[in-house]
């Protein structure tokens, strides 16, 4: 199957991993204890990895081509131009917050915009390329000791390799992760992960969860110990993505249907949750610890399926896509004036056939 077709599998998967965006953003609004902590770190060693991978396999078809260079800068460049700006305003006006280096330096959660620009060029170089895998994990490696927060190209190195994953992957590679002895070991990594990341801070920290940092960054001054704890969280990504994609459901619905809309709950839900912020709810979590966590995380996948509901995402969608809604209506009204100068034409043949045969009014 191509990935320009539209499979149960990854609209799901797309939609799943967007919530789960939403719910680990929405977490931070959360006190620091060991069961917040500990989630919050479980689903970061795996989510954000499944995400880029997916990314990558519907990415497939990118080439350097006029159509689909347009199609970048309409769906991605333009996006982060206007999201950049309205979110820092937003942030700047209404949370009194101070930020620097706009559209340089992404801000939460416009890192992905810039990653997915530059993942989406490298896509064609990437690609047919054999050991294409080996050389995204050798520049995901060495980035740790180099790459800086310019359009956050410590993360797009970083994270690089789950992309080039996605590229590589096959439906028939995919089809694997259907039969039931890769779904028991999904469950199975799914459950050691979960294990591994209650002592996250005796292998790695969570920054390193972020792939945003250098090494030198993080107090790393011996590059063999940084290396082999970036191969390590590479490793852990990979796995949780993999087996997340062995249990995601492949049949359809409205569940299924809300995944064209991932990139407008991606983009529009900072704004809830930086409001939460600013009205004071952080505050009220500190005293409601046992229950913070539940009543955030609801509120969290609402927001998601709330913000992907058609009726709500389809004039959000306009937002996203300005020129996208510009040219449809632009080609909605070239196709009215050729459908009307075509029945001009018809209509007034039938009217001298009609009035052909009429006598003349004396």
């Amino acid at each position: 199957m191509p990935a320009s077709a539209r499979d149960p599998l990854f609209d799901n998967a797309k939609m799943a991993l967007v919530t789960l965006v939403v719910v680990g953003h929405s977490w931070t609004l959360l006190p620091h204890n060991a069961v917040d902590d500990h989630f919050y770190d479980f689903l970061y060693a795996w989510h954000v990895p499944a995400f880029v991978l997916v990314t990558g396999y519907l990415s497939q078809r990118f080439a350097w081509t006029r159509v689909r260079m347009w199609q970048l800068f309409r769906t991605v460049v333009v996006p982060y131009l206007i999201f950049e700006t309205v979110l820092a305003l937003f942030r700047i006006y209404v949370g009194g917050e101070q930020l620097a280096d706009l559209f340089r330096d992404p801000h939460w959660p416009m890192w992905y915009l810039s990653a997915l620009f530059f993942w989406r060029l490298l896509t064609p170089v990437f690609r047919p390329l054999p050991a294409g895998l080996l050389v995204a994990v050798v520049v995901s490696l060495v980035a740790g000791m180099y790459a800086g927060d310019t359009l956050d190209v410590a993360r797009v190195l970083g994270l690089l390799p789950f992309f080039v994953m996605g590229l590589k992957a096959t439906p028939e590679r995919l089809e694997l992760l259907r039969r039931r002895p890769a779904q028991v070991a999904a469950v199975l990594v799914m459950l050691g992960i979960f294990v591994m990341t209650t002592w996250t801070d005796s292998w790695a920290s969570t920054e390193w969860l972020y792939y945003r940092s250098r090494y030198d960054e993080m107090g790393y001054a011996d590059d063999l110990h940084a290396l082999l704890t970036r191969a390590l969280v590479l490793a852990v990504g990979t796995l949780g993505a993999w087996a997340f994609l062995a249990l995601v459901p492949r049949v359809g619905g409205w569940f299924t249907r809300m995944g064209a809309f991932t990139l407008v709950v991606y983009l529009f839900h900072g704004f809830a949750v930086k409001g939460a912020e600013y009205a004071g709810y952080p505050g009220w979590t500190e005293h409601h610890a046992a229950v913070a966590l539940a009543i955030t995380t609801l509120a969290a996948v609402g927001l998601a399926l709330l913000l992907a509901w058609e009726p709500v995402a389809s004039r959000l969608q306009d937002l996203v896509d300005p020129l996208g809604f510009a040219e449809r209506h632009v080609r909605h009204a070239v196709e009215l004036t050729a459908a009307k100068d075509l029945v001009q034409p018809e209509v007034q043949a039938e009217v001298e056939t009609v009035t052909a045969g009429e006598p003349a009014v004396r």
